[in-house]
């Protein structure tokens, strides 16, 4: 029998970007654990299609489908949304996760470089909220979950582009929630600002430094003195996504073992 906990979604139909993995992976097994539809996409499709057919496999029916998808693609942003809208008899939650970074300060970092990631970061967060807006609003109550990061507010001259598109997304995210609020519409709006989290993204410091070592670096500014894991950010996103949160738009959720308070 499924208890009270397991539905804390239930009849929410989630579409989620660059989730072939990482966070989006996690958040997709979460949703559907708890009782959500989930459709997946990633530039990945290989990779994505293994997520959904395990998310399949674990519930012993169809709850997860999944699609090739390049988030800096307009025209496919739109087909990719019809084809979630058509697999799930709607969508109620948008999860734009898809995210990319680049190293360089202001001079070293290459014109190409910089709209490459405010391509993947920003346009591609505008472009999910504008096209799932008119499906959102059919299926409401709805609510948008925009990854944004830590780098939006901890500034590194090394990571220009990365925290700019970041800071981009949080400002982003309190227009898109003012916008349905005006509008009476009863879908919200709200970022998510993880600090490091143990992903893909931090092998090349274990590579570098060991575990150990890289781990201490990593989580030097941290009070809570450890590295995140996914389900940290998952559980954020399940939150966001079902009806415990009616009252919370425009906000920011700050998932960094504290480190914004020092």
């Amino acid at each position: 029998m499924t208890s009270f906990i397991e539905q804390r979604v239930a009849g929410k139909k989630a579409f989620i970007t660059g989730a072939a993995g990482g966070l989006g992976a996690a958040m997709a097994h979460l949703l559907a654990r708890h009782g959500a539809k989930v459709f997946l996409t990633d530039i990945n499709e290989e990779a994505v299609y293994a997520v959904a057919t395990a998310i399949n496999a674990e519930h012993g029916k169809t709850v997860a489908w999944s699609a090739a998808q390049n988030v800096r693609d307009e025209e496919r942003w739109q087909s990719a949304l019809a084809e979630a809208d058509s697999a799930m008899d709607g969508i109620s939650v948008l999860v734009n996760n898809a995210g990319i970074g680049a190293i360089g300060g202001v001079e070293a970092l290459q014109p190409k470089e910089w709209h490459r990631v405010m391509g993947v970061n920003v346009d591609a967060v505008y472009l999910g909220c504008k096209y799932a807006l008119p499906l959102l609003r059919q299926h409401q109550p709805g609510s948008i979950i925009n990854i944004s990061s830590m780098a939006a507010y901890k500034i590194d001259p090394d990571y220009t582009v990365y925290n700019a598109s970041k800071a981009a997304v949080a400002s982003l995210s309190k227009s898109v929630a003012l916008d349905c609020a005006r509008q009476k519409m009863d879908v919200r709006c709200n970022s998510i600002h993880p600090s490091f989290i143990r992903t893909g993204i931090v092998e090349p410091f274990f590579e570098q430094l060991g575990e150990e070592e890289a781990i201490k670096k990593l989580t030097r500014g941290v009070p809570l003195r450890r590295l995140g894991e996914v389900d940290d950010v998952a559980y954020a996103v399940l939150y966001l996504a079902s009806n415990e949160s009616r009252y919370i738009t425009a906000a920011e959720f700050r998932i960094d073992g504290g480190a914004s308070a020092v």
